[in-house]
């Protein structure tokens, strides 16, 4: 089975290979745990959104709005 990556999933793992971090040496960093990079890393549906935004700090980002294509939404539930 292939699976897509979402795309926090792929910034996360993208960004974290570039600055040649481990997973482990990310959750030190970021000041979470390193099972939560697990989590993050994995796609893991549901995630504390302060801890995603203490990760994503590491790279100069945070969470915010995205529109989405009401199409693929549709597509998605069927």
């Amino acid at each position: 089975m292939n699976k897509t990556l979402n795309p926090l999933q792929a910034f996360v793992k993208q960004r974290r290979r570039i600055l040649k971090l481990t997973q482990e040496q990310l959750a030190a960093k970021s000041g979470v745990g390193l099972r939560f990079i697990r989590d993050m890393e994995q796609g893991k549906a549901s995630l504390r959104m302060d801890k995603v935004n203490q990760v994503l700090l590491m790279f100069g980002y945070e969470l915010g709005p995205l529109p989405i294509d009401r199409n693929t939404l549709t597509n998605e539930k069927s």
